[in-house]
């Protein structure tokens, strides 16, 4: 049923064209058609006469305008690529050079370290000599006053044996024993 109305549709339609045509056919009128076909040739002659040339120029020129363009994106995409790889090595100079400094700076540190502990090494043996000298003067001052010390005991010691005169040695050696515990060293 569907089909059938499909059919009878398109028999209208077909029916409907053929009959357009007929009436194209019945109205056509051959003054009509020499006056259209003149006018329209004189129409394409002036649009060659007259709009032909700018359009091909206008045309010429978007297609040059293109490919000046593309010339220019191209250009600029090499420029680009010139640029990145200069940045790039500009990059790994920078990074060269602050390794260098780095390093530079390193060196300069161990160096002022090195210098700094030679300096303390020099003053800490200055002053370890300068403390020996001193503890030196007061040993051989000590020493000194120690032996004067002696001296004046020996003498005090002479004297007292000089004063008191013991008949025999075993008395002497007796008195300076003890004499000698009496008297205390400091």
């Amino acid at each position: 049923m569907v089909t059938e109305l499909v059919l009878l549709n398109k028999k209208k339609q077909k029916n409907k064209l053929v009959y357009r045509m007929e009436t194209l056919l019945n109205d056509f009128s051959p003054g009509l058609f020499v006056v259209s076909t003149i006018l329209l040739l004189a129409l394409i002659a002036l649009m060659v006469k007259f709009a032909w040339k700018p359009i091909l120029n206008s045309l010429e020129e978007r297609e040059s305008g293109i490919e000046d363009a593309l010339a220019a994106a191209e250009n600029a995409r090499k420029e680009m690529q010139n640029l990145q790889s200069d940045n790039e090595r500009l990059i790994k100079e920078a990074r060269a050079e602050r390794d260098e400094m780095m390093k530079d700076a390193r060196n300069i540190t161990d160096s002022m370290i090195a210098t700094a502990k030679e300096d303390a090494k020099e003053v800490t043996a200055s002053l370890i000599e300068k403390a020996q000298a001193s503890i030196n003067q007061e040993k051989q001052a000590a020493l000194a006053e120690i032996k004067k010390t002696v001296a004046e005991l020996s003498i005090g010691i002479a004297e007292t044996v000089i004063k008191k005169e013991l008949s025999n040695k075993k008395d002497q050696l007796a008195l300076v024993e003890g004499i000698l515990k009496d008297v205390t060293l400091n």
